[in-house]
């Protein structure tokens, strides 16, 4: 979604790199980019003027006129900036120690992926131990029960309906069916409108009343822009949401009202939603964000989403790399690790200027994946096992078992052999070198998902 407005971000900050020294009149030319870069980004001008402002105040000070790496400084005093902009600090849920059910109340406009985001949530939580109930209190949008039903079958989440009728009843009979099945959480799915009505208003200040959430969640389509700040203001005025969901964050808008939500109202993006499956929700890191819209990337997201998908077998197989050495099957699981966490899309645009270099290589080829999975899938066992005794005419066998060309898979046994050297340097690391080699490269598999703890010394 940010991606033209990191492009006009880094081509500004690249002009200031050729520059040994900055002058007065340079910032100037900078910020004047900077402030056309978040207008044609569609962030409200309010939010514009005082960011602008805040980050020409600081770049012209004598530690970063007179600095020997000028434009370095002002990228960070922009990074900063953006940080704060986006919220400084990560703003966890709050839950209620002493209560259950706790009750999280969404509300939010029609057509914002209000109800979807109720169930990622509900997926989320389930995630870390909880029992949550998903109450279908949106009595207006036709089959919208019946979509949250679908949505709470498909995670495993009990959903409560009740008459379907009166909205303020469901929610109110949602909490008793929560305390008689243990349901510790019970996510409340409002009704929104098209636009913001008084009918719509008082049933959310109603349920709130009926419920008393420890939370209030307002789901926001990062689509929408400039009205975003209308309508984030209504709600916080009448309902006083304590924060925001964002949804649809992966998509090709300009993604200006992202950024105004929390200067605008003071709530902080708690949750962020990259796409359409279940696990798609995220906790919304302030500081990442502002990176990855900068063009530095998001490493520690791509590590924690590696550690997420890891499990057991996977360890194992880790270990019996370093041991072995690198096969067939280990790079189909490599594959298949890759999907789950997103595809390649998501891992490259969360490396520094993986976003950039995708567009000037025009996106990536997520299908290349498939392909190499049904190359792997057509070979023997031992020509997984042993790489190496593939010959022409195994090539061409699993060339035409697989669909390919022997080009692709003559390439594909080229990937497997650089994989395999890296392999063996580290498995080189790990049985010699000096004991800080030891311990960079333990440091370093750790980050990666893998063992590198059991049996070094």
């Amino acid at each position: 979604m940010f991606n033209s407005l990191s492009d006009r971000l880094q081509d500004t900050f690249e002009k200031l790199r050729g520059k040994g020294k900055l002058t007065e009149a340079d910032i100037n030319v900078a910020m004047r980019e900077i402030r056309m870069a978040l207008l044609e980004a569609d962030v409200n001008y309010r939010v514009v003027k005082d960011f602008v402002a805040s980050c020409k105040e600081k770049c012209l000070t004598a530690e970063v006129l007179d600095s020997l790496t000028p434009a370095q400084n002002v990228v960070r005093i922009v990074l900063d900036q953006l940080t704060e902009l986006l919220g400084t600090t990560d703003s966890k849920l709050v839950l209620a120690q002493n209560r259950t059910p706790n009750v999280i109340m969404l509300v939010g406009l029609q057509g914002s992926g209000k109800t979807t985001a109720a169930a990622k949530l509900a997926y989320l939580l389930k995630g870390q131990g909880h029992s949550p109930l998903l109450a279908a209190c949106d009595t207006h949008r036709p089959a919208a029960a019946d979509q949250l039903a679908t949505l709470g079958g498909e995670i495993g989440v009990p959903v409560f309906r009740g008459d379907g009728r009166d909205a303020v009843k469901v929610a109110s009979e949602s909490i008793r069916q929560a305390v008689d099945h243990l349901n510790d959480i019970v996510i409340v799915d409002t009704a929104g409108r098209l636009q913001i009505d008084e009918e719509m208003m008082q049933e959310a200040v109603a349920i709130k009343q009926a419920v008393k959430p420890d939370q209030i969640l307002m789901v926001v389509d990062a689509m929408t822009g400039q009205d975003i700040v209308n309508v984030v203001q209504t709600f916080a005025e009448r309902v006083d949401f304590d924060g925001v969901i964002m949804s649809k964050l992966d998509g090709d808008a300009r993604g200006g009202g992202a950024l105004s939500v929390r200067a605008v109202t003071g709530k902080p993006i708690k949750f962020v939603s990259m796409g359409e499956k279940p696990d798609s929700l995220e906790v919304f890191h302030p500081d990442r964000m502002a990176k990855r819209i900068l063009g530095m990337g998001d490493v520690y997201g791509i590590i924690e989403q590696a550690q997420k998908v890891a499990d057991q077998e996977q360890i194992d197989a880790a270990e019996r790399m370093l041991r072995e050495g690198f096969t067939m099957d280990d790079l189909l699981n490599q594959m298949q690790q890759i999907k789950r966490m997103g595809g390649l899309a998501k891992i490259l645009s969360a490396l520094p200027g993986g976003d950039r270099a995708m567009a000037q290589q025009g996106g990536v080829d997520e299908n290349s994946l498939t392909r190499i999975e049904a190359m792997i899938h057509s070979m023997t066992k031992e020509e997984r096992v042993r790489p190496k005794i593939i010959n022409g005419q195994r090539r061409k066998r699993i060339a035409m078992g697989s669909g390919r060309s022997v080009q692709e898979v003559n390439q594909l046994i080229k990937q497997w052999g650089e994989m395999n050297k890296m392999m063996s340097k580290m498995r080189a690391a790990t049985q010699g070198g000096s004991k800080k080699q030891r311990r960079q490269m333990q440091s370093m598999m750790r980050d990666m998902g893998m063992p590198g703890g059991r049996g070094w010394r």
